[in-house]
């Protein structure tokens, strides 16, 4: 069984919040569980952007915070990195008010340089992944509870799209063209190849309506932790009163046999019925992926693409 971790969590002052992750992650074996001495631990926030302050657009620098202690005190070595869709992760970070606390604590912010790796299956191996990530003995992801104009929820899956680098993420909004069923399977892959070893949700604040950007904060006071990303998604569906099949990473983590049913998870803590949320605002209305680029114009940009990426495949 997959055991999913719930609990309420009100704020982010930081002694509370350091509290509250540490009773998350106590059934789950403690951060130690996770992270032992010497490892170098990838913390996975998102980073989307920095020109919304205040919109709850991002994985709070508070969370992070909390994050890497733990781990430094694991005896682990923990960087936070990113590719955000705009600027670089230690610009969006700096707008995010991460620097501050990155001193404090410290913990290096690096940016994500692709390399081709062997994925589950043959439609997505010249995707290129970040060797920060790839290479890193934890990956710790990190993500924000949003709603999205394009996937209809952006949870822990989609957040580790994040570990495409830069322009490699434009190109596959391109490829997938106006199928979201294709692009919610190359998002489990990408999930799958990176198989993060811990996620903790941040849905303290959350962002609902025209995310991940366009959207506006709603306050749900809820943190959630698992070792199995998949199934922790299905969960916060559940809390959200959202219909799965309408959610293509997790259509496509079922047709992969990789989101459990809610009967088949442990929830040591609180059960998603205990956590309901009322009236959870979706994108008023879904837009199409590939921007609407014209066919000879994706088409052109592909074949150039895979002619650039030409390079032995990682194992």
């Amino acid at each position: 069984m997959s055991s999913i971790s719930l609990i309420r969590a009100d704020d982010y002052e930081v002694n509370n919040l350091t509290h509250s992750i540490t009773t998350l992650l106590k059934p789950l074996g403690g951060i130690e569980a996770f992270v032992k001495p010497g490892d170098r631990v990838l913390l996975k926030p998102n980073l989307l952007t920095g020109s919304r302050p205040g919109k709850e657009c991002v994985t709070r620098p508070e969370i992070v915070r909390c994050v890497a202690k733990l781990v430094l005190e694991a005896g682990g070595k923990p960087f936070c990195g990113d590719s955000p869709a705009f600027g670089s992760a230690k610009g969006v970070a700096k707008r995010s008010g991460y620097l501050p606390l990155m001193e404090e604590v410290p913990l290096p912010i690096v940016e994500f340089h692709g390399q081709r790796y062997e994925t589950i299956g043959d439609n997505f191996n010249h995707l290129r992944l970040s060797k920060e990530a790839m290479n890193a003995d934890v990956v710790i992801n990190l993500p924000k509870i949003k709603s999205h104009v394009q996937l209809m929820m952006t949870l822990g899956v989609k957040n580790l799209f994040g570990c495409v680098p830069g322009k490699m993420k434009a190109w596959w909004h391109l490829e997938a063209g106006r199928d979201a069923v294709r692009f919610g399977k190359m998002l489990v892959e990408t999930a799958q190849a990176i198989d993060p070893d811990l996620t903790i949700i941040d849905g303290i604040m959350a962002h609902e309506g025209n995310g991940p950007s366009g959207g506006e904060p709603r306050a749900l006071g809820i943190l959630g932790a698992s070792a199995d990303v998949f199934a922790l998604d299905r969960a916060i569906l559940e809390i959200l009163q959202v219909d799965p099949t309408t959610v293509p990473t997790v259509v496509a983590g079922c047709k992969n046999g990789l989101c459990p049913e809610l009967c088949q998870m442990h929830f040591p803590h609180q059960h998603p019925r205990e956590l309901k949320v009322e009236d959870w605002k979706l994108p008023d209305t879904l837009v199409h992926i590939d921007f609407g680029l014209p066919r000879v114009l994706r088409s052109t940009l592909k074949n150039l693409y895979i002619r650039w990426i030409q390079e032995p495949i990682q194992a």
